[in-house]
This record gives structure tokens, sequence and C-alpha cells, in this order.
């Protein structure tokens, strides 16, 4: 067991200013709350945070990281509050220890490959400190180096979740000793009778491959010193058991064609002299074709650079070459935790982006420090900024882009269990089915049989899935509702000239008319006429001869309508390509004659008019679908203006005859004031509302212009909505 003098000291060799202190305090701390448990093995519980701690220093972490080491599992384990560990440690330390509780008490279940792979990427995006992520590492390598404690179904499942998430990403922050040590461990526990045999044959050859090793270090560093090339050590070592079990598994092949059981490790000062003992390599022996491989020259995405290439010796024996510097050696060991030990005495932004261009994938730069406490404090895990990683309450991981909803996983789960959503849970929680989703959180979808989507969803959803059978579901539904309102809009129009619809609504007739207005079927007809598209006047007139219709007195249903909307007195719009549709300004925005307008057909009150800077339009709040061209109509020669009447809010100065001051400028100009409130606020400044009528845009352009002049206005501003 691991003592905690041991500890200090290990902390100690790699940063002589390491707080013993606090290191003891938390060590003391963490016995203490755990005194009474113990582990499977018969230990005092003690012993697992102090080896977790142990391993975080030999990482070369900073007191922060090795300090959460040791209270990782207070939290979880014991009674303790994360509360109380932030009053006596710190909130850096208690956000650690809470990251890693957190992880700790996600489920998982091992369905298949890309499940894991989203929990992998949900691990990474839950944490900002990357000392979380590392902590756990350490934390799950001591407990596959205990696992033979436990039951064996225990064992197996614990061993696949550590082949399945933590190996791969201690992988992806370059950490191959620690992915190493994973691996083996877990096919010990999966595959006991593999693990066996492969150890088995493995130490058979191991006294052979020993000679062997000596020998060809030997030989190589006797060439190296003839050559006068300098490296800094050597050393000889075998293939991993999991490695091996890969290799056979994976290409099929036997033991005996293992190229690489046996390797060399060149450690070397430079670049250039990587290169250079390549070449002496290849001169002594003779490189297996297509097994050389620059990882140099096109580092691993984790950072990982070598030289790789086999050779066979002059007996006839295969093995691998590795050579590299030093700090890609570090980097290739312990990824991104060997980053702090060279950290100092790193000069320029030249070596940093040649040395930690993987770094930037894992991670983003706050800012540049020279003390290595400060620089892990920096440090944010980064990996996928734009993902959110949830669950279902049986444990499987959908991935959603980030702002993703309830609705969102709804539609994710099924498009059926999408349609029939009324409401959510979210980590046991009813919420507002608009509420953000974040990585970790538990979502219940709450249905209802019978419930349909809203079209206000459309607000909010973040997915293209989502977003595509909402509006694909309100559209069907909105066609049937135009359908029928075409039907009986059609009808209307018949009756109202005393005609038979049996005799003129004739199938084939209106299947004929549909295909002449662009329509494939008759229901397309009736679905315009519904949505407003067409004129029902228009549509009667070609399927009625003009003799029948002549005479008819008083005004159509449409044109009623059209005169209810269009009260006397208001510029007129129009449609572009149609003569005789149903048109009306829109509250949200009340577009006055010279702004630029967009149409929008409705589902069977006509055409809707909005500015074109209505957030309604720009927010894509209707379907673009639906959108048609509309333009002011010229006003006749002599015909008397049309206007429009609008609301200004002016904010001002609280002064004596400021009101008087506002009106009789407005009275100048000659505008029809309707209406005018005025109050103040209590600080020297007041509120003043004017309703009046305009007859353009530029008129309104003038009257804010006239108002903005008066002194004590301090800011003018039109009030978008029907002002009555």
């Amino acid at each position: 067991m691991t003592s905690f003098d041991e500890l200090a000291a290990s902390a100690k060799s790699h940063n002589p200013d390491s707080d013993t202190d606090l290191l003891y305090r938390a060590f003391e701390f963490s016995a203490v709350e755990h005194q009474g448990q113990r582990r499977q093995s018969g230990e005092d519980y003690i012993t697992h945070p102090l080896e977790v701690a142990y391993l975080v220093a030999d990482m070369k972490l900073d007191d922060v990281a090795i300090a959460a080491g040791l209270l990782h599992d207070v939290v979880e384990d014991t009674l303790t509050s994360i509360e109380s560990v932030r009053e006596l440690f710190g909130p850096e330390i208690a956000h650690v220890v809470e990251g890693v509780t957190k992880i700790s008490t996600i489920p998982f279940s091992s369905l298949e490959e890309r499940q894991a792979e989203n929990f992998r990427k949900l691990l990474l995006a839950m944490v900002d400190d990357v000392r979380v992520i590392l902590v756990k590492l350490a934390d799950r390598l001591h407990n596959m180096r205990t696992l033979q404690h436990l039951g064996e179904s225990q064992k197996v499942k614990i061993s696949q979740e550590t082949l399945d998430i933590y190996a791969p990403i201690a992988n992806r922050l370059g950490m191959n000793k620690v992915k190493n040590e994973l691996e083996d461990l877990a096919l010990k526990h999966l595959d006991p009778e593999a693990y066996g045999m492969l150890q088995a044959w493995v130490e058979q050859r191991r006294k052979a491959t020993e000679q062997t090793v000596d020998d060809l270090k030997f030989a190589l560093e006797s060439q190296l010193s003839h050559s006068q090339i300098p490296f800094i050590k050597m050393e000889g070592r075998l293939k991993r058991l999991f490695s091996i079990h890969q290799k056979v598994q994976g290409q099929q092949a036997n033991l005996e064609e293992v190229y690489d059981l046996v390797a060399l490790r060149v450690i070397t000062p430079s670049i250039k002299d990587c290169y250079a003992i390549l070449g002496v390599i290849h001169q002594m022996w003779s490189p297996v074709p297509g097994r050389f491989k620059d990882f140099v020259a096109m580092p691993r995405p984790n950072g990982y650079q070598s030289l790789h290439t086999s050779v066979v010796s002059d007996r006839g024996f295969p093995f691998e070459v590795q050579i590299r510097t030093e700090e890609m050696h570090q980097v290739a060991e312990n990824g991104i935790a060997s980053h702090w030990k060279y950290k100092e005495g790193r000069v320029g932004a030249e070596a940093d982006e040649q040395y930690f261009r993987w770094l930037r994938q894992l991670l983003e730069w706050q800012q540049e420090v020279g003390d290595p406490g400060e620089f892990i404090h920096s440090l944010k895990v980064d990996l996928y900024p734009e993902e959110v990683y949830a669950f279902t309450p049986k444990g499987e991981v959908k991935a959603l882009p980030k702002r993703a909803t309830p609705i969102d996983f709804a539609y994710s789960v099924h498009t059926d269990v999408g349609h029939t959503c009324v409401g959510a849970r979210v980590n046991g929680k009813m919420v507002p089915l608009r509420t953000h989703l974040k990585s970790g959180d538990i979502v219940e979808v709450v249905t209802a049989t019978g419930h349909k989507p809203s079209r206000d969803w459309l607000n909010f959803v973040g997915t293209p899935r989502a977003r595509n059978r909402i509006k694909n579901f309100i559209h069907g539904e909105e066609k049937i509702r135009a359908l029928e309102l075409g039907k009986k809009i059609l009808d209307k129009e018949i009756r109202r000239f005393n005609l038979s619809s049996k005799k003129i609504l004739d199938p084939e007739k209106l299947t004929a008319l549909a295909g002449e207005l662009g329509s494939k079927k008759a229901d397309d007809l009736f679905a315009a006429l519904g949505y407003g598209k067409l004129a029902p006047g228009n549509v009667l007139a070609k399927l009625v001869p003009q003799d029948k219709l002549e005479g008819a007195s008083g005004q159509t249903g449409l044109r009623s309508v059209v005169s209810r909307v269009l009260r006397p007195g208001q510029d007129k719009i129009k449609v572009q390509g149609f003569d005789d549709l149903m048109v009306f300004r829109a509250r949200c925005c009340n577009p006055i004659r010279g702004e630029k307008i967009i149409g929008y057909v409705t589902k069977g009150k006509g055409v809707s008019v909005h500015a074109a800077t209505c957030s309604n339009v720009l927010n894509l709040f209707y379907d673009p679908e639906r959108r048609i061209e509309v333009v002011w109509d010229k006003v006749p020669k002599g015909s008397k203006d049309s206007s429009f009447t609008v609301c200004l809010t002016i904010q001002v100065e609280d002064r004596r005859g400021i009101l008087a001051d506002v009106t009789s400028r407005i009275a100048d100009i000659k505008i029809n004031v309707r209406k005018v409130e005025a109050s103040s606020s209590g600080d020297n400044h007041g509120r003043m509302s004017i309703t009046f009528d305009i007859t353009d845009l530029k008129h309104l352009q003038r009257v804010i212009k006239t108002v903005t002049g008066v002194p004590g206005v301090l800011d003018v501003e039109r009030v978008l909505r029907e002002v009555s």
C-alpha cells in the first residue's frame, strides 16, 4: 500500500512548491469520512483514494488534482456534501470532485459501438476541466488493478465498460501508458482463457527474447557510436497482450505471424537524430516492405509522434523499432498530462504550435501563462462543443445538437413519440418543452394519444429531423382543412348565383380545370381555394358560361370580406398575379405605405401582409413556401390619400412645457392627432405616447425627425402593433 509520505514525495518530485499541508488535510479528511468502510479486498477504504491520488501525482498534475484524487469518493460514498468540500478545500478542488462524482453516477449499458461512442463523447462534453477526466481515469485504473476481489458478473461488466469507454478516452487524450494497462486488465477478466494462453506463450519466449533484445541493442548502440549519432537511451519491450490479441483476432493470423512481438525504442535529443538513426537501422537490417510509418511528420490525432519501422535481423528475426525525441516520448506515455512538465522553459508560439498542435483539438486556450498550475486551471475540455448527449430512462444515449429541446429528443426516439408529446421530465422534474437539454440529462417524454404537434414548436426545436416531421404533419393537417374550406367557399359562391352545385361540380370538369390551373387533381383545386391562392369567382367563371353569371347584383362574399378588411380610406395592396384575393395587414407589424412588404397565405383567411423587417418573417415563423409577392397599389390621380394610424413612444426629460412643445411641433406639420398620453417615471424622465394619422412611410419619417428635434426628447420609437 502507498503511504502518504510516498504520495507527498511524488508530488514534490515534479513540483517543489507542492502544498504538503493541503494534501495532508485532504488525506486526513478522506480517512475520517471513509472510517469503518472497507473494500472487497478487506483493506481499509482509504487505501483506494490514496492509490488514486498517487496515480494522479505520477501523471505530474497539480495539488488540486491530487487533493481531488484523495477526496473523489467522499461525496458519493459518505454523508459529506459538496458544499462541505467547497468550504474546507476551496471551489477549485470541489469543482473537480463534483465532476468526478457526476461521471461516476451516470448509467451506462454497452449495447453497441454507436452507444459507446456517444457515451465517450458525453463524458468529455460534460466536464469543463480536464483534471476531472484524468482523476476519473486514475480511479478506474486502480479499480481495474483490484478487480479480482469482485464477483464474476461485476468483473465482466466493469471490464467491458473500461474497454468501451475509458480506454478509448485515455487514447483520445494521448495517454498510452494508462490506455495500455486498462486494455490488458480488461482482457484478463473478459477472456481469461485467451489472456492465459497469450501470457504463457509470451513467457515461453521471454528468456530467449530478452537475450535477443540485448544483442540487438548492443549492435545498434555500437553502430550509432561508430556513426557518431547521439541518443539518450535505448530500451526493449515485448508487445502487450491485448495488442497481440487484437492483431490475431483482427487479421485472423497465428501468433507466429506477429511481426512486432519484440520492439526496440530509441530516445534521441532531436528530430534530426531520429531520421539519422532510421537511416542507420535500414543499413543494418532489411526493412519489411510497407511497415514504415512516419508519425513525426504526420502525427496521430491525439498528438502521438514517432518513427516506426519493422525490420528483419541477420538471423531472420523480425522486430519493430520506434524512434522519438524525449518530449515525444513523454507525450506518447502520458499524453495531455505530459504538458505541465514541459511547459516551463518552453518559449514562443512556434514551439507550442509544433508540440501542441494536437492539444488544440482537445482543448481551448484561455490565456498564455508561464506557471504550470495556472495553465492547468486555464484548460477547458472542448471536444464536442456543438453536441449534447442525453439519456432515455432505459440508459440509451441520444446525440443532439446544442440548444436541443425535449421535443427534439422525442423525435429522435420515434416520430410518433414526437407527434404525441405533451410534456417532459428531465432528471425527474417536469420542464417546459422549450427547455435546452444538457449533456447527462435523463429525459422522459410524456405522451397523450390523439395529441398533435403545435406550429409553435417550430420556434424552438433545434434538429432538422424534428422540424421536418412537424412541418410535414402540420402541412398535411392544413391541407385537409384547406380542402374542406375550399369546397365550402366554392359551394357558397355557386349558391349565391342560385345555381346547382351538383350540376356544376362535375369531377371531369374539375379535374380538367385543375390541370389548366397548374394542379394535378380536383382536391388540389379545392385546397388552393381554401389557402386563398385562387379566387372562387375566377374558378366559377371557368366552370359556368358567362351569360348565366350576368345580372348578378351585390358584392361577392369574397369582396365583402375584402371590404371589411380594407376599410374605406385605407390604402390597397395588390397580390402579384391574382385579382381577387383576401388581403389584410398583419397586426404584429402594421405595415404602412412605402415599407417593403411580404405576403403570407394563411389558412382560409386570405393573404396577411407583413413588413419585410417583421421578426415573424425574419425568424421563419411562417412557412417560406407559403410566401407570396405583394405590392402597394398605386393611388389613382385625384383620389383622396389613404391614411394609416400609427403610434410613437417618446422618451423625454421631465421638464415643464415638454408636452406642449412636442404637440405644437406636430401640429405645425398638419398631422391629425388622435390620442396623447403622458406619464413621469420619477427619475427626471418621462414617457409620451402619441397616436396620429399619416399617409405613407415618408410622412412618418418626417414626423419622427420633427419630434426628435424638440429639446428634451431622448428617444422616439414606433409601436409595431395594430392601432385602433
